[in-house]
Parts: C-alpha cells; sequence; structure tokens
C-alpha cells in the first residue's frame, strides 16, 4: 500500500508540473491566412488578439467577427492538441483511465 501511495505522489507531482508548463506555453490561433491571430496560454486563457487593418472593412463586420472566432476556435484546439501531448504520457501512467495503471480494481 505504501509503494501505491508512493506512486500516486509520484504521479501527482507530474500532473501539477504538466498544468505549471501548460500555464506558461504561448499557443495561437489563426484565422484568415493569419489576419486574425489570437494569442492564449496552454490553459485556455486568451492574452491577446492581432487584427490586420486589412481584414477591418466598416460595410462588412461580419467578416471579422466571424475570423475572430475562426481564430479562437484555432487557438481552442491547438490548446487541446497541447494539453494532449503534455498530459497524454502521464494518463498513460494510470493505465489509459484514472487508477488504471496503479493496479487498483475496478477503475
Amino acid at each position: 500500500m505504501q509503494q501505491l501511495m508512493k506512486q500516486a505522489q509520484k504521479m501527482q507531482q507530474q500532473v501539477t508540473q504538466a498544468q505549471a508548463e501548460l500555464a506558461r506555453t504561448d499557443v495561437v490561433g489563426t484565422a484568415g491566412g493569419g489576419l486574425v491571430r489570437v494569442t492564449g496560454t496552454g490553459t485556455g486563457e486568451v492574452t491577446g488578439i492581432k487584427i490586420d487593418p486589412r481584414s477591418v472593412d466598416p460595410e462588412d463586420v461580419e467578416t471579422l467577427e466571424d475570423l475572430i472566432l475562426a481564430a479562437l476556435h484555432n487557438l481552442a484546439e491547438e490548446t487541446h492538441a497541447l494539453a494532449e501531448r503534455t498530459m497524454g504520457p502521464l494518463a498513460a501512467g494510470f493505465g489509459g483511465g484514472l487508477g488504471g495503471g496503479l493496479g487498483l480494481p475496478g477503475l
């Protein structure tokens, strides 16, 4: 049981370190070939938006809104992919499911 507790503590430390790494990592989402660029952290916090002046047309605000939304979606996809790469190996340590690799029955 003590070995199991040590293993669980080690996994918790690794998860905490991975979460800290995600928080420090910059992620970028783009749309319109880079006309709209959204930056954020690996934890999903949006930290900035850059809009190329060429994408601003007062007669067509809808397109700009769509570009911003698309860039935010792209940022979310990139953030998810980063989290999978960062946290994925840790999930494998759990046997592909919470607790499975720790030898806990039923988990």
